[in-house]
């Protein structure tokens, strides 16, 4: 059974988002790692640079597939994960403990379209 933490949100495309202000830290759910197997190259985008919801920031391969990873919220990425490149298999570890990129969010609206943890265990169940 996939680990799902409550006060996070979620997407249909597997991420997790951690509102901390107006930054929303951006990572995959335990689900999608899991799904993934074992990850062997993490790209996890670039700093400075304006996206809008929808967006492929970054890229994770694993033995199974690669998939890009979309940002769920427009704003700009004002971090990413400098550790992912070297150490991968960290997002099979704790996907929590690891997110992949933040973004200063424009339209704290977009949160609405997300769901809550209850919301994300029927979703995948």
């Amino acid at each position: 059974m996939s680990k799902i933490i409550d006060g996070l949100y979620y997407s249909k495309e597997h991420e997790w988002i951690r509102v901390e202000g107006n930054v929303a830290y951006i990572g995959i759910t335990d689900h999608a790692q899991s799904e993934m197997g074992d990850v062997v190259y993490v790209d996890c985008g670039a700093a400075g640079v304006t996206v809008a919801k929808g967006a492929a920031v970054a890229v994770i391969e694993s033995v199974k597939a690669a998939s890009d990873v979309y940002t769920p919220l427009s704003g700009e990425i004002t971090a990413v994960n400098e550790t992912l490149p070297d150490a991968p298999e960290a997002l099979n570890a704790d996907p929590y403990e690891n997110f992949l990129f933040a973004v200063a969010m424009t339209d704290v609206t977009e949160l609405d379209a997300l769901m809550d943890a209850a919301g994300y265990t029927a979703f995948i169940a």
